[in-house]
């Protein structure tokens, strides 16, 4: 019944989204609505009527998670509901607020869904190939990691993000995220910190948040993710935001489950720590 309700209730969202969208462009014709602050006022209000859980998509991909979780699968057919993500076997509540965070029975610092992938392969003996090969989902195709991370991250909305710095795998790990944030490559000769390196940077219409240095707005989007991209019409997690913004950086995309995204990943989170999540959220 959930399902049904979330779906119904984003095609109305939906519908009054296009409107605005519409009388927004009506407006702007008329020369009554061009000047850039009424502009975010109008954005600001469309991201306060998609930010009802009942209006979220997101949430579907939880219901299928909490199904995956617990589902017996891999040559051991077993579920995965004895996998130890940070807090004891098969415990979810605020084990995402703290992740990534070194596991010693991999001796590796990890996030979730490198944990996921260790889990599965581990205690399920499940073939991650296919995995590994298309992580996001696409056009008729769904994804079981984006899933997996939208159940298990919802388990931590509403706690705090606490970056993991105790263990020396941990340090040495943010160090190398901190050289890759400001590590400038490939043909267009950006970094991470071209975009996210200083205060009130924008693109178009879409405000960038600062992560060189702690603060509310790194918290803001750090605690935002995982998500569900209304223009992609798909839930999409850290590992695919990092992708992505490889990709845009015209740089050789990182391997899905990468030790690089993770570095990179630590060093946002520990800009962010203290935010509140509020997971899965909802974006254009």
């Amino acid at each position: 019944m959930r399902s049904k309700a979330i779906g119904v209730a984003f095609l109305g969202v939906a519908a009054i989204a296009l409107s605005l969208g519409l009388t927004g462009l009506g407006s702007a014709q008329d020369g009554v609505n061009s000047n850039s602050s009424t502009s975010a006022a109008e954005i600001e209000r469309y991201r306060k009527m998609i930010d009802d859980p009942m209006a979220n998509p997101g949430f579907l991909n939880v219901d299928r998670g909490e199904a995956l979780w617990s589902e017996a699968r891999g040559e051991k057919n077993v579920s995965l509901e004895t996998c130890d993500l940070g807090e004891g076997p098969g415990v979810l509540d605020g084990a995402y607020a703290k992740l990534p965070r070194y596991f010693k029975d991999a001796d590796q610092v990890m996030d979730l869904e490198q944990r996921l992938l260790w889990c599965m392969e581990k205690i399920q003996a499940f073939d991650t190939k296919p995995i590994r090969a298309k992580p996001f989902s696409g056009p008729g195709r769904g994804s079981d990691m984006e899933d997996l991370v939208a159940f298990i991250a919802n388990k931590s909305s509403g706690m705090k993000i606490e970056a993991q710095l105790a263990y020396p795998k941990e340090k040495e790990l943010y160090e190398i995220g901190e050289a890759l944030f400001f590590r400038r490559s490939a043909v267009m000769d950006f970094s991470c910190a071209t975009c996210h390196g200083a205060a009130n940077k924008r693109i178009r219409t879409t405000d960038l948040p600062q992560f060189d240095v702690p603060n509310k707005s790194a918290q803001a989007s750090m605690g935002s993710w995982p998500t569900y991209r209304v223009s992609q019409s798909a839930t999409r997690t850290m590992q695919h935001r990092l992708w992505d913004c490889y990709r845009q950086m015209r740089m050789p995309a990182p391997g899905y489950g990468s030790e690089a995204v993770t570095a990179i990943t630590l060093y946002l989170n520990k800009s962010a720590e203290g935010g509140e999540l509020k997971v899965p959220s909802i974006k254009r």
